[in-house]
């Protein structure tokens, strides 16, 4: 099999991972507090990688460490409002969408915080993701649900995150970057949960099953599918598959939940994907241009 086709495989499995999660931990958070739930999630997932990164760690800088503990708060603020919207949803492929806007907010918080003005792709693209998430959102008034208000600000932080990831981290390599994310993930979810939450007295055996898989499956193995995906794969193929994630995820939520999906929730889903191809093949067309003059 040719090096890049052995890419795309891994990079759909890591997607499609990552859409399974998605059910995983809808299905956990029933015997299981949703901070709670997360913050052991990504601890554990951090201690699964600790191995393969500790030296990496001890040659940080102090400075370095301190910058990539302080996005990694973001990322735990991120993940902390996802949770809560998964909780306070009846299924996913809605939220899985909603989500999917990260990639238009990241240039939109560059501009406000980094006075980086959006490429016309991307003007392009927002009204096309506005009337998207109007018809999916807006079924039943001009107003939004808790589900949808905390995606959606799942969807803002996961952007700011992006963005001050993508200027805060770099000096340090990706697999010690990803370990002290996950790790202050982890505990700044688990902080939230002993404040805030309580947990049950007993917790059902198929609920630690659903818990397994987030963490080994959704969590541990598609990163390392991600990794070596991207080590093979173009960046056009990675991106476009990539983009599949929702569409997966509402698939299954359809299958195992029943969302319901009338035409106008579709219409929606649909002009949401059609903003994100069409701002990220410009993006790369652009990128080509660049690189090969």
């Amino acid at each position: 099999m040719l090096p890049e086709r052995r890419g795309d495989l891994f990079i759909l499995t890591a997607t499609l991972l990552a859409s399974a999660g998605w059910l995983f931990s809808k299905e956990a958070l029933n015997g299981l507090p949703p901070a709670g739930f997360v913050g052991w999630r990504f601890l554990l997932a951090a201690l699964l990688l600790l191995p393969f990164c500790w030296r990496q760690l001890l040659a940080i800088p102090a400075a370095n460490l301190l910058k990539a503990g302080a996005v990694g708060t973001i990322m735990g603020m991120n993940l902390l409002f996802w949770i809560l919207a998964v909780s306070h949803s009846e299924g996913i492929g809605e939220g899985a969408f909603i989500m999917s806007l990260s990639m238009l907010m990241v240039p939109l918080v560059a501009w406000l915080l980094f006075k980086e003005r959006p490429n016309r792709a991307f003007w392009t693209a927002l009204p096309i993701a506005v009337s998207g998430l109007f018809l999916l959102t807006m079924g039943s008034g001009l107003s939004l649900s808790l589900g949808q208000l905390l995606f959606l600000l799942a969807s803002l932080s996961m952007a700011l995150y992006f963005n001050l990831n993508s200027r805060f981290a770099r000096r340090i390599p990706p697999v010690a970057l990803t370990f002290l994310h996950l790790a202050v993930t982890g505990v700044m979810n688990l902080l939230y949960s002993a404040l805030f939450e309580q947990w049950p007295e007993r917790i059902p055996s198929q609920t630690w099953g659903w818990f397994a898989a987030s963490v080994l499956l959704a969590t541990s193995l598609r990163f390392a599918c991600q990794t070596m995906g991207q080590k093979f794969s173009n960046v056009a193929n990675a991106a476009i598959i990539m983009m599949l994630e929702p569409v997966w995820t509402v698939l299954i939520s359809v299958f195992w939940y029943l969302e319901p999906m009338p035409p106008q929730k579709i219409a929606g889903c649909v002009l949401i994907l059609l903003a994100l191809l069409s701002y990220r093949s410009r993006n790369l067309l652009a990128w080509y241009r660049t690189r090969w003059k």
